[in-house]
């Protein structure tokens, strides 16, 4: 049976992510509401995978510590951080510090399963936001022309990339149409572009 070590200091989504582990199956879920109880259950259980929430009281990010500290002595165990940060620089330093995988704490229920799974069997996981916001990070800090724009334009650019209409666009961002006009406008100012076609060409060379 799968031993799962789950640590948070929420005591209401401690318990749910325990019963969401255990009715996967063959699982048995050890709960710790502090970062030492949960480095000291850590080293006599030996756990199968760790679910580590990020986030400690007045400490944002001491989650961060723990996980850096259990990779000093343990490269192997799965680790799954659980958190409310939806930052991709966040995520991306989670994942630096050896985090196997990290979803956000509004996720959907049947994706805890998913990211859980994958996880345990050793395959990373992200959400596809926010492997999609990763990934342009990584981006903009290899590219000078990327660096100079705002999250807002790129989270613009990238679905121009991808052929969408601009009402498309206002829709899945939750702003309005002219705000996408707007800020396309911007982006064919920074990167030179005539006309929407070119932008979107450019869009595509500089993004993939």
């Amino acid at each position: 049976m799968t031993t799962a070590l789950i640590i948070d200091d929420h005591p209401i989504v401690l318990q749910g992510f325990i019963r969401s582990v255990e009715a996967i199956g063959a699982c048995k879920a050890v709960g710790s509401s502090s970062l030492a109880d949960g480095f000291r259950r850590y080293r006599q259980i030996k756990p199968d995978i760790i679910v580590l929430d990020l986030s400690f009281r007045d400490n944002a990010f001491a989650g961060l510590s723990l996980l850096r500290r259990l990779r000093r002595i343990d490269a192997t165990t799965p680790i799954l951080v659980f958190s409310m940060h939806d930052d991709p620089t966040v995520v991306k330093q989670v994942l630096v510090a050896g985090a196997n995988g990290y979803v956000q704490k509004d996720i959907a229920p049947e994706m805890i399963g998913e990211a859980f799974t994958k996880v345990l069997s050793g395959a990373p996981f992200l959400t596809p936001e926010l492997a999609t916001r990763v990934a342009l990070l990584n981006q903009r800090q290899e590219n000078p022309i990327l660096e100079s724009l705002s999250s807002r334009e790129m989270e613009i650019l990238a679905l121009i990339s991808r052929g969408s209409s601009y009402t498309e666009i206002a829709d899945q961002l939750g702003i309005s149409y002219k705000t996408v006009a707007n800020t396309a406008s911007n982006l064919k100012a920074k990167l030179s572009a005539r006309s929407l076609p070119e932008l979107v060409i450019k869009s595509i060379r500089l993004l993939q």
